[in-house]
């Protein structure tokens, strides 16, 4: 049985690695269904908000999203505001999207739902 992107591990993006293609996106965007896949550039990156009852969760999702990044040595851009943390993944070695910025997102979200 082949594994689920959240029990999946970042492999090194040793940065000579072409982004996926759009029919490796279409396989990737239904795993992740609450993502959007925005382009700002010509990157294309995977982006969602989640939302809190207040600052204070927002911060602890932030901090768990960072201890996760820093384990699989794979950083997102993550904006926190009031309520919100909006997660942005994409691998900046390559200008766009690579396997890891799904398994990532995967594991995003099982932070969230575990929070």
């Amino acid at each position: 049985m082949a594994k689920t992107l959240k029990q999946m591990t970042c492999s090194a993006c040793r940065g000579d690695e072409p982004p996926l293609t759009d029919q490796e996106l279409e396989h990737y965007l239904p795993q992740v269904p609450e993502w959007n896949l925005v382009e700002e550039r010509g990157v294309k990156k995977l982006r969602r908000t989640f939302k809190f009852g207040n600052f204070v969760e927002a911060l602890d999702f932030t901090n768990d999203v960072g201890a996760a990044a820093e384990e699989q040595g794979h950083h997102p851009i993550i904006t926190l505001t009031w309520g919100k943390a909006t997660v942005t993944w994409y691998t900046h070695k390559i200008e766009g999207l690579h396997e890891n910025d799904f398994i990532m997102a995967a594991r995003t979200d099982e932070l969230y739902a575990d929070g």
